[in-house]
């Protein structure tokens, strides 16, 4: 007795054909629809956080108003802070202090070392505006006292070095104590101008320049008690200390002095007199304190 077995043949045909199709081809780029690539264990790909970060930071609207607004408080700061450095420090002033040739510095050098026999000390004046210092040898300028102060301090370090005594505190206690006595010095003048209740030409920047010039006597003093010791140094102390006093007093005595409506003629010379050999007579104390302990 035959039995047969029936079987579906659909079946067993699909589980045929399932069992020899090849497997699907790999993708050749990866989805990144999501904002993350396939990566294994389910992991961003390396910088996808961040440019979805930045993404959602530039697309969401409170923070572009955050950055708007922040942008138009810099800006409106900015404005502040060059509206009150305009109204304390003229930039166009303090841009003729400056304006200065490779002539007038050599020869401006050369009055400071020897002024006894320059003649004529006035400032030259054109429509009723001074001549900038490259027109004018008795214009005061700021570019020889900045640059002299630089070399000061540079100097100082060589003379400390040459004598084992460098380190950075000191040349910095070196530094900050040469504008220390500067400002003083000016303040001190200003602080006499108008205890004297005169009106005088003589702005802060002048005051710095005469103030100022005094590195120059200082650098040659150290120069020379490096070359030649200690008496070398108060040989040019006494020079240069001479010479910067005679400048001093010609200079100041030129400049235009006005008194108040309480005072006269005669109170006006007598104050300018004060005030310009009062000036003048610091200037070797200051070179001296600033610059004796740098010459063993």
């Amino acid at each position: 007795m035959t039995f047969w077995i029936w079987r579906p043949q659909s079946a067993c045909a699909g589980s045929k054909h399932r069992a020899r199709a090849a497997p699907d081809p790999p993708p050749l780029f990866d989805d990144t629809s999501g904002g993350y690539s396939s990566q294994p264990g389910g992991y961003p790909a390396p910088g996808t956080d961040v440019a979805f970060s930045v993404n959602h930071l530039l697309g969401d609207p409170m923070a572009n108003a955050a950055m708007a607004y922040g942008s138009s408080i810099a800006s409106h700061g900015k404005d502040m802070v060059n509206k009150e450095l305009h109204r304390f420090v003229s930039v166009n002033k303090l841009k003729y202090f400056f304006a200065v040739d490779t002539a007038y510095v050599a020869k401006k050098l050369g009055l400071l070392v020897f002024p006894y026999t320059h003649q004529n000390w006035e400032v030259q004046y054109s429509r009723d505006a001074p001549l900038p210092p490259r027109q004018d040898l008795n214009a005061p300028d700021l570019y020889i006292p900045t640059m002299a102060f630089i070399t000061y301090v540079l100097l100082a370090g060589m003379a400390l070095g040459i004598q084992k005594r460098f380190s950075p505190e000191v040349l910095g206690l070196c530094a900050s104590t040469a504008l220390v006595w500067m400002v003083i010095e000016v303040l001190a003048l200003l602080l006499g101008l108008y205890l004297a209740t005169l009106r005088s030409e003589l702005s802060t920047f002048h005051l710095l320049a005469y103030s100022g010039y005094k590195y120059v006597g200082m650098i040659l003093s150290v120069l020379t008690g490096l070359l030649f010791g200690s008496d070398g140094y108060y040989v040019a102390l006494g020079w240069t200390s001479s010479a910067l006093m005679y400048f001093i007093v010609r200079s100041l005595r030129t400049a235009a002095l006005s008194p108040d409506s309480m005072g006269g003629p005669g109170s006006q010379q007598r104050v300018q007199l004060y005030l310009t050999l009062g000036a003048a007579a610091f200037q070797p104390l200051i070179i001296y304190w600033l610059t004796f302990h740098l010459v063993r």
